[in-house]
């Protein structure tokens, strides 16, 4: 038995049984190497590449990504030797000097000597009080931490220029420093300064049992000038102090209970043993 071909040819039984088994043989399955897929994967993230299986949002990320890496790297010029840094700066400086001056003049109205436009007060001593002055100033730079001299004379020279003597305006200089952050103070002054915050020393003269939980340890702090109150919270973190020990405590924050002024130590206390070296 035979049967004809779509072109024609007659072929067997047999040979049309062959060619439906041929056919119906499944054709294997391909897939790509570990290699092909790294690449794939590598092309599909790297930047500048074609953006092939990537949504639309993502597509215009990549896009506007190295669109701002290209304008943040050109310059102006396009040379290696830009000046972009230095006039940059410049600018910045214009811009500070300019909003200094504007503060001072805000500031003149409450204090003449504020104003940048001013000259300099020590310009307009005789050479007698520029002598006086620089020679307190010296000594008051000895006993102030964190003032230098230069601007200890100039606070006097101000004084002595309004017309105040030099014994007065030394103590009122001395007073105005003093209480400026970062200045230990005397006990006994802790309840006339403004700030919130102050910086004090002395010893440890009595501590309590605490009434709370909360509070760690509760004394006094005594010095030369008066003694005060003191609360060391346990929230705060502040190491423990003994009975007889000197201490400086910094930043410890102003409390009022019945009248009387009492101080607390909180995370931003700095808690110091002047003297002694702690185990």
């Amino acid at each position: 038995m035979s049967s004809t071909t779509r072109i024609g040819y007659e072929v067997s039984h047999d040979e049309q049984q062959s060619v439906e088994e041929f056919e119906a043989v499944e054709e294997p399955e391909l897939r790509p190497s570990v290699a092909q897929e790294i690449d794939a994967k590598v092309d599909g993230i790297a930047p500048g590449t074609v953006s092939r299986g990537m949504s639309l949002e993502d597509e215009e990320r990549m896009v506007a990504r190295e669109w701002e890496v290209r304008r943040t790297r050109v310059r102006w010029d396009r040379r290696q030797d830009s000046d972009r840094e230095v006039r940059t700066r410049s600018v910045v400086e214009d811009v500070n000097a300019k909003r200094r001056h504007e503060i001072g003049k805000r500031a003149a109205s409450v204090d003449r000597w504020a104003d940048p436009d001013i000259d300099d007060p020590r310009v307009q001593l005789s050479r007698v009080q520029l002598g006086e002055v620089n020679r307190q100033a010296a000594r008051l730079a000895g006993e102030l931490r964190g003032w230098s001299r230069g601007a200890i004379s100039r606070r006097l020279a101000e004084r002595v220029v309004d017309g105040v003597e030099m014994l007065d305006a030394v103590v009122a200089v001395y007073d105005e420093l003093t209480e400026c952050g970062g200045q230990v103070i005397p006990i006994s002054r802790v309840e006339q300064v403004d700030e919130y915050e102050v910086d004090i020393e002395g010893v440890v003269s009595v501590l309590w049992e605490p009434s709370c939980a909360a509070i760690r340890q509760v004394g006094l702090l005594e010095d030369q000038t008066g003694r005060i109150k003191f609360t060391s919270w346990r929230k705060s973190g502040q190491p423990l102090v003994r009975e007889g020990e000197r201490v400086r405590l910094r930043a410890v924050a102003k409390n009022w209970y019945e009248g009387r002024c009492s101080v607390a130590l909180t995370g931003k206390t700095l808690v110091s043993f002047p003297g002694q070296d702690r185990q």
